[in-house]
């Protein structure tokens, strides 16, 4: 049969075909509201009894997983290092950061923190790495070692890559009332807060290039008013995470969107048939090997054609 044939017969005899792949996203918290933010997001039942909803999340062809501290009193003002799969704390971030995103593989990273009394949400553009940091709660109170990164110099700055803008703009116009904010020229603060928020970047700088396998398109830090409600610090992460998936889609392409122009339809099909057959090995140019998840089985074949299809005109 040849490949046109059976496009068209794979096309009349699965219209409504469910193999997707899915991607991951990291995102964590830190302090209330921010943990609080995150916490639906959580895949542990202990963490989240109410039920994981990151899972494909609004069928996007993403899996969102959150990481955070909780805290004696939730409530706290004082708040301290907290305990759980993360802690408020420079040698712990990083002992529990690197094995979840290697795991991962996020496709992106989203850090939060807590900031000041006011309503803001405040993407933060500038994350350094610094040699010297505020002391936090637990001896040694400075990272070890300190700067982190051993690859740039002291001081380094790592910016956003977060779509600061669109954020900004979205959660401004869900009317949540907060006051989102684009700290331009400040930092993430010298503390706890900006050494996960530059791992955060530092992840996606050693995963920047397109031909990684574990291709990390976009990371960033935002800063979270205190006193904002967490069911509306909840509701603007979405909204934040809304305009972080339409910047990956962007750049990797939606859920069936192999040839990355925005649309799932017969040209993404066409893309898959194009490269029919055993990906490269290592699979770094595989497009069309959208299927099974996590990350493809080495074959461009009719599994990755039922995945696209499954994602017909979304």
């Amino acid at each position: 049969m040849h490949r046109s044939s059976a496009l068209v017969f794979l096309l009349a005899i699965t219209p409504a075909a469910s193999a997707a792949h899915t991607k991951n996203i990291l995102i964590t918290g830190y302090w209330p509201p921010s943990n609080e933010a995150v916490r639906p997001f959580s895949n542990n039942p202990v963490l989240n009894p109410n039920g994981w909803i990151g899972e494909n999340w609004e069928n996007r062809g993403y899996n969102i997983y959150a990481y955070f501290p909780t805290f004696t009193v939730p409530t706290c003002t004082n708040c301290g290092a907290g305990m759980g799969d993360l802690m408020v704390d420079y040698q712990d971030t990083s002992t529990d950061f690197w094995p979840i995103a290697n795991g991962l593989q996020p496709v992106a990273v989203m850090t939060f923190s807590r900031s000041s009394t006011l309503l803001d949400w405040v993407c933060e553009v500038n994350q350094y790495n610094r040699a010297s940091w505020a002391g936090d709660y637990i001896a040694p109170t400075q990272p070890t070692p300190s700067p982190p990164d051993a690859s740039v110099p002291a001081g380094f700055l790592r910016l956003t890559m977060l779509p600061v803008e669109e954020i900004a703009a979205a959660v401004g116009a869900a009317n949540l009332g907060v006051n989102p904010v684009i700290d331009w020229e400040g930092d993430a603060g010298g503390f706890v807060s900006e050494f996960i928020a530059y791992h955060g970047v530092w992840y996606q700088s050693i995963h920047a290039a397109e031909d990684d396998p574990a291709h990390c398109a976009a990371a960033g830090h935002i800063h979270v008013g205190r006193n904002i409600p967490w069911v509306t610090a909840h509701e603007a992460a979405k909204v934040s995470l809304r305009e972080l998936l339409d910047y990956v889609d962007s750049v990797l392409g939606g859920p069936g969107d192999v040839n990355v122009d925005g649309d799932v339809n017969v040209e993404d099909l066409l893309a898959v048939i194009g490269s029919w057959g055993a990906c490269p090995s290592p699979p770094f140019a595989c497009p069309g090997d959208i299927a099974p998840e996590p990350d493809g089985d080495g074959e461009v074949n009719v599994i990755d054609l039922l995945a696209v299809i499954s994602f017909w005109g979304t």
